[in-house]
């Protein structure tokens, strides 16, 4: 038996309501560029639209003019979506709140998770979605992963409750020393103030 080893995420496709309040969510209040176009091509009822959420990677959306929006909370059944999450840039972040409120939407204030801040709101039919900001740039030549599983490796080692800034620094520190070579012998911390 062998593994199917994925490489990321292709797209996720969701099902709307209207094609207009797709449109109006996606890029209208998240910015994420219409890209693409055209009919379901196993429901010839259903619009089939596409957005770039930024990294060129896509979020579909099935649309079908008789469908209404319904904005109550979406089931939390086993095997449901909870939430999505898109990261965005400290800067974004920091405007979420003012650009949300102009807008008339709940939103939760934001929120401390250790290696990033979030703040959660829901879209016109009911999916929690959240704006993520990391906390720390992962070295050249690494991913946020590869900065996350060492620094979760460091926090256990210390007992600690959950990641926090010192585990992602202490984390960033290691990969670089490990991948970046040096001409010194001994790349211990030094003070040469003493």
């Amino acid at each position: 038996m062998r593994k199917i080893q994925t490489q990321g995420v292709h797209h996720i496709t969701l099902n709307g309501a209207d094609r207009q309040t797709s449109i109006d969510f996606w890029e209208g209040v998240l910015g994420m560029p219409f890209i693409f176009d055209q009919p379901n091509l196993d429901n010839p009822n259903e619009g089939h639209l596409y957005f770039d959420p930024g990294d060129g990677r896509l979020i579909t959306i099935f649309t079908d003019e008789t469908r209404k929006v319904d904005s109550s909370a979406n089931p939390r059944d086993p095997g449901t979506v909870h939430h999505i999450a898109f990261n965005v840039s400290h800067a974004s972040l920091m405007q979420a709140i003012e650009r949300l409120d102009d807008r008339g939407v709940a939103h939760t204030k934001i929120k401390d998770r250790g290696f990033m801040d979030s703040i959660y709101f829901r879209d016109p039919l009911g999916l929690t979605i959240e704006l993520a900001s990391y906390r720390f740039e992962p070295p050249v030549g690494c991913t946020h992963a590869d900065v996350m599983i060492r620094a979760h490796r460091m926090r256990v080692a210390a007992g600690d409750y959950n990641i926090q800034e010192v585990h992602l620094a202490d984390a960033i520190e290691a990969l670089v020393e490990e991948r970046q070579g040096s001409l010194s012998k001994d790349r211990s911390a030094k003070n040469p103030y003493a």
